[in-house]
């Protein structure tokens, strides 16, 4: 699957700008992701370093991609440093968190993960 392949047609993030949100995402994951498990198959939910950036990130991010792929919930806490990234989509969009957890799990080496 290419970059730009699992991205849904309902985006509306402008098709040139897509690699560079595809990019954000990547570097978040390759730098600060530690877990991430799957409490149902329309949830992903995912553990990131306490960096004292990462939240912010976190949140800009979130915020952004709801703007264009309204199909996306996020939930963000930080618990005991360890900032929590929950990801919901409707079963329409559950390949899309299926193509996000594998990219988030190869990109930050994790392996296979529950």
């Amino acid at each position: 699957m290419t970059d730009l392949e699992w991205v849904p047609q309902s985006c509306t993030l402008p098709t040139k700008e897509q690699p560079l949100r595809i990019a954000e995402w990547d570097t978040l994951f390759s730098e600060h992701l530690t877990a991430l498990s799957r409490p149902a198959t329309h949830r992903l939910r995912l553990e990131l370093s306490a960096a004292s950036e990462v939240e912010d990130r976190v949140r800009d991010l979130a915020e952004r991609e709801s703007g264009c792929c309204s199909f996306f919930t996020f939930d963000i806490t930080n618990d005991d440093g360890a900032v929590r990234l929950g990801i919901a989509v409707d079963s329409v969009h559950q390949p899309v968190l299926d193509a996000l957890a594998e990219r988030a799990v190869g990109l930050a080496g994790l392996g296979e993960q529950r």
